[in-house]
């Protein structure tokens, strides 16, 4: 006790004489200019501190502003100019969309066509294109196209053709059948009794359902500032939606294996994390990050965990029944996470615009709806972000769905991770190139030490190929899909990428061009807004009705990505 109150007495004399210097450095001052300085620096502190903490890191805002007034520079900014032109002349010459030389309509017509006509018409629109997706020669994009399959898709939408499930009380079935679609996914990825979900028309939009419903529950408990916590190797989707709801997101770098590095995403933590992401494969390179250890960490720190399974969501519920056996869960079974997004319309084979967001709990997803009880039109309440949505899509999904059944699934399963397996098998005994991890499910991603591997991309592009173009680091994958089960598909893959392997060895050191060359280019500037003013050309071009683009394109365009 005594020790205590000595303890005491000489913290009273160290606050005294602190008392005693202030009083002192403040004699003579007046009480309004106290009163002044005093709001100044709360004003100061509070500029800094929303200067800080703001969805862009400080460091990618200042480099952002460092590249702008270097760009000012008269004869910088000619350079770079000159260079920006240059870029953009070859993204162009790289659009063959563009090549095309058939007019563009661009008035109503002024009497409607014959439906014969129509159909005539819209032939030379089908038949657009040099790449033949029907000889499994394309990387993901057509996940099925069997024959029976599209025909009852056209049937099933012609039937729902009109319905909209806006409107439940005019299409009851629509709404019955979107909610078994969801029950039915969520079985799959064993969610409980208390496992919902919605239907979107896509991967994307899963996952910014997702993000918006962790950004108010992140709200609710007082964070100002919420964080994603996602690896490196995330869909960009997450990106679109931190630039949406104004998050942050922090990328996690990767463990040499290319799943996310647990001790980063550990010290990356903090009391603004919002959600953690991990990827049941990810898209660039096909690894199913460590689930279970990150799902430890969300339950230890209380934070929301989601799995995106946008590509594999339907490959990886049915590899155990297909012989291919997962070393790891990734669902719901797993305790901690919360949400998962699986896309129907991919190795589902339903229709492009389908997709399930699933939760593990409708507490969460109450997050995601959107209701505005004050509208003169009504109490409007959405599920998703759009408002009306195509009832016919759904139909097609169920359809697809209830066509494939389990047994279906089983066996689409067994044919791709068996066919993938012969491919990597076959592409690691290979010289001069490596795959980039260890895939488990259907995506194959290949790069090399020796060579430019866009060059391989480039070779397997005038083979008839067209695969993914990906980067940091440089590299091409393939995704496999029921069209590359075909016999003989995959022999002939490894065969030409065998043989364009032995061409390239003969000058590896070769000047790499066209979209390679691009892709290089891209990856060596500095300066990302430059990049991404350039792929605001290709987006552009998207929309483009004339017979070509101008070069005069500004260089102050706001950033963008592709």
């Amino acid at each position: 006790m005594d020790a205590v109150i000595l303890y005491k007495e000489i913290l009273l004399q160290y606050l005294n004489k602190a008392r005693s210097a202030v009083n002192g450095k403040c004699a003579g001052i007046e009480p309004w200019q106290l009163i002044a300085s005093t709001v100044a620096a709360t004003l100061l502190v509070v500029w800094l501190h929303t200067f800080i903490f703001q969805p862009e890191s400080l460091k990618s805002r200042a480099k952002k502003r460092f590249f702008r007034v270097l760009r000012k520079l008269p004869i910088i900014g000619t350079v770079i100019k000159n260079y920006f032109n240059k870029a953009l002349d070859d993204v162009k010459s790289n659009l063959s969309f563009l090549q095309d030389g058939k007019p563009y309509i661009k008035m109503l017509p002024a009497k409607g066509l014959s439906q014969p006509e129509v159909l005539e018409k819209l032939k030379d629109y089908s038949s657009m294109g040099k790449v033949r997706w029907e000889d499994g020669t394309v990387s993901g994009t057509v996940y099925s196209g069997e024959e029976k399959l599209t025909k009852l898709l056209v049937k099933v939408y012609e039937e729902f053709a009109w319905s909209n499930p806006l409107h439940p009380d005019i299409f009851p079935g629509v709404r019955k059948m979107e909610a078994e679609v969801i029950r039915m996914t969520c079985n799959l990825f064993h969610g409980g009794p208390n496992s919902c979900g919605a239907m979107t028309s896509g991967g994307t939009e899963s996952i910014l359902m997702a993000c918006k419903a962790y950004r108010n529950l992140a709200y609710e408990k007082g964070i100002k500032y919420p964080e994603i916590l996602a690896p490196l190797s995330v869909h960009a989707a997450f990106n679109k939606a931190a630039d949406y709801f104004g998050m942050k997101i922090v990328l996690i770098p990767l463990a040499q294996n290319m799943q996310v590095d647990l001790k980063a995403m550990k010290r990356a933590i903090s009391r603004n994390t919002a959600m953690l992401v991990c990827s049941a494969p990810d898209f660039p390179h096909g690894i199913i990050d460590p689930i279970e250890e990150v799902a430890e960490l969300a339950v230890k720190y209380k934070i929301p965990f989601h799995v995106d399974s946008c590509l594999g969501g339907f490959l990886i519920p049915f590899m155990e029944k297909a012989g291919f056996p997962l070393q790891r869960r990734f669902d719901f079974l797993v305790n901690g996470v919360t949400s998962i997004s699986a896309d129907t319309h991919k190795y589902g084979y339903a229709p492009k615009g389908s997709s399930v967001i699933m939760y593990s709990d409708q507490k969460y997803r109450s997050y995601q709806f959107f209701v505005d009880p004050d509208w003169q039109g009504g109490i409007y309440a959405s599920p998703t972000v759009a408002g009306s949505r195509p009832g016919g899509i759904i139909a097609a999904c169920w359809a697809t769905m209830m066509y494939m059944g389990e047994d279906g699934y089983v066996e689409a399963t067994r044919k791709i991770i068996s066919t993938t397996r012969f491919i990597e098998s076959e592409l690691r005994k290979t010289d001069h190139i490596f795959i980039l991890g260890k895939p488990e499910v259907s995506v194959i991603a290949i790069g090399s030490d020796t060579f430019d591997i866009y060059r391989l991309s480039n070779i397997l592009s005038s083979k008839g190929w067209n695969l993914s173009i990906l980067q940091y680091p440089s590299s091409i994958h393939i995704s496999l899909t029921l069209l590359h089960t075909k016999p003989g598909v995959a022999e002939r893959f490894v065969k030409d990428i065998q043989e364009a392997v032995s061409e390239i060895m003969k000058d590896p050191k070769a000047k790499t061009t066209g979209v390679g060359a691009i892709y290089g280019m891209a990856q060596a500037i500095p300066d990302r807004n430059l990049v991404a003013e350039i792929s605001h050309v290709y987006l552009d071009a998207l929309y483009n009705t004339d017979s070509h683009l101008s070069t005069d394109t500004p260089l102050n365009g706001s950033p963008g990505h592709h």
